[in-house]
């Protein structure tokens, strides 16, 4: 699993003009599913990102993790992240899983988001044309990919 993930002050996401989710003080997480993840590999990228210390605290240093903010969460599936465009002009997506596995874990991860204590975590539509709006805090931006972590 990759994730990009982003530190907003506010965050949205619509489906067709309707809204699916939208938070405040939080993070953005775009996630890509590749083909050979598990449920593994959510949690422990849903470990790590829920722990991650990039918020400041009263000395402006990054000290403090969206659950020690009260901040939330809005998990938007992305499979463009698992591109492969090392040739050519045209990305592969080849390495990204298929919706039938994908959705389920998308899924699996915002549920073990939720689990980890976070006050709030929402979703954008599975496979759908999604309009993500947000305000970048910092700004603060990283990118995991679950494969990296031990």
């Amino acid at each position: 699993m990759k994730a990009v993930i982003q530190r907003v002050s506010e965050c949205t996401v619509k489906v067709d003009g309707e809204i699916t989710g939208s938070i405040e003080k939080g993070l953005l997480i775009l996630l890509g599913v590749a083909q050979d993840d598990t449920e593994r590999e959510a949690e422990k990228l849903s470990v790590k990102i829920s722990d991650l210390r990039i918020f400041t605290d009263e000395n402006d240093k990054m000290n403090l993790s969206v659950k020690d903010v009260g901040g939330a969460v809005l998990v938007v599936s992305n499979f463009t992240l698992c591109a492969d465009y090392r040739t050519g002009r045209r990305p592969f997506f080849g390495s990204a899983a298929r919706p039938e596995k994908a959705e389920p874990l998308y899924e699996y991860f915002c549920e073990c988001m939720k689990k980890s204590g976070l006050s709030k975590v929402e979703k954008g539509r599975f496979g759908a044309d999604m309009k993500v709006s947000l305000l970048n805090d910092g700004p603060v931006t990283l990118v995991i990919d679950s494969e990296l972590l031990k």
